[in-house]
């Protein structure tokens, strides 16, 4: 009986030996901090599992995520069906040097021949791997790959007058965490508005690793219409691929309103409808202001006013009378063309000596009266210049 049972023991420790948990590792590579390590957990059991519970330790030496679900498979090893557990991690440094992950412990619950459940709990041992420096200064940044989209709602060159540039930067890294993108750039000019809208950090598990997107929204306008340039902005980033550090570019961004260019080189005019309504809109406000203005004033106030707009105005139409009076050679018309230009400057207050007319008056009340009709047209335009130019002698011109 004694040997029955010891029999039993034996068999019972060799199919618990059967059961094992491995961490496993690449081989051959020295990650640098914040590289994508990929862990494989793998389990081969022969005890009857019906149910089991494995946690992945954290660590403050590394951020780890879970890139699939777990596989469960049989698998021919030894001669022996073995079910075969397999679950795949992406490890991320955050220090160099020595990097342990584990021990991680599978907690099963196995069933007998009898059908009787019992616990069983078995151990993967720690693992270790050497973790390179980060070679550049700053934030850690290692992928894949690392691409930029640069993407603008209109030309930002030849923006038109009062128009907001939407300008939206889409980075995209295969084998990075989202924090591990670096922050949002500040895009300030002492010549540019810019408002920035709530940036997007979204990451997407697949098998080799997790895609990271990061979209950076901005709405720029410029302050005045003088052009400016955004300077570019580098990324630096470590090529896992090929091992080396790269730099990805947001370009630079010439900026400004098409406008300012056009007024440099003189061709930038409004259309003539345009420009004849903008210059009638302001003749009204200036009339209408004009109106409210005068309306206000007391009657006396008001004649005062409208004199000294005449006074100042240079359209003055009895001089233009007297003018073509002059021309026609009729002394007599001049003579009513005189009268009437000397009689509004005494209304308007201007000087008046009395004697303009006194020429005239003799050419045409004197005794040689009817002489020089030859030369009557020349006659008028002298007397014309005897009145106009006692006064004003610009106004004989």
């Amino acid at each position: 009986m004694v040997r029955w049972i010891g029999l039993f023991l034996l068999l019972l420790a060799g199919a618990a030996q059967a059961d094992s948990l491995r961490l496993l590792l690449p081989e051959g590579v020295r990650p640098v901090v914040g590289e994508m390590l990929p862990v494989t957990l793998r389990g081969e059991y022969t005890s009857r599992i019906a149910l089991e519970t494995l946690t992945f330790p954290s660590s403050e030496n590394y951020d780890w995520m879970q890139l699939a679900r777990d596989q469960w498979r049989d698998e021919e090893i030894g001669g022996r069906t073995v079910r075969v557990f397999e679950r795949h991690l992406a490890v991320f440094p955050r220090h160099a040097g020595t990097l342990a992950i584990g021990p991680v412990t599978h907690h099963l619950t196995v069933v007998d021949e009898k059908n009787l459940r019992a616990p069983l709990d078995v151990t993967a041992a720690p693992v270790s791997l050497a973790i390179a420096p980060y070679p550049d200064k700053g934030t850690p940044l290692s992928a894949r790959n690392l691409t930029i989209e640069d993407d603008l709602s209109a030309a930002p060159g030849a923006l038109r007058d009062g128009e907001t540039l939407v300008r939206r930067v889409t980075l995209k890294a295969d084998g990075a965490l989202p924090h591990m993108l670096p922050p949002r750039p500040a895009l300030r000019e002492p010549w540019l508005i810019s408002f920035a809208a709530p940036e997007q950090r979204e990451m997407l598990p697949t098998a080799t690793g997790p895609v990271t997107t990061l979209v950076w929204e901005w709405h720029l306008r410029p302050k005045t219409g003088e052009p400016g340039v955004l300077p570019p902005v580098s990324i630096p980033w470590f090529d896992t691929v090929t091992r080396e550090m790269r730099t990805a570019e947001i370009p630079a961004l010439p900026f400004g309103y098409a406008s300012f260019h056009d007024n440099r080189s003189g061709t930038g005019r409004l259309p003539s409808p345009e420009e004849a309504m903008g210059v009638i809109a302001v003749a009204l406000g200036i009339l209408t202001g004009l109106g409210l203005c005068v309306s206000g004033l007391a009657p006396r106030r008001r004649a005062d006013l409208r004199r000294a707009l005449q006074r100042l105005s240079p359209f003055d139409p009895t001089r233009r009378e007297l003018k073509r009076a002059a021309r026609s050679g009729d002394l007599v018309a001049l003579r009513r063309a005189s009268e009437a230009y000397l009689r509004r400057r005494r209304e308007l207050g201007l000087r008046v000596t009395g004697c303009e007319t006194a020429a005239l008056d003799a050419a045409l009340y004197g005794r040689n009266t009817g002489e020089g009709d030859y030369d009557r047209q020349v006659r008028s335009r002298m007397l014309a210049s005897s009145v106009l130019g006692s006064l004003d002698p610009r106004a004989a011109r």
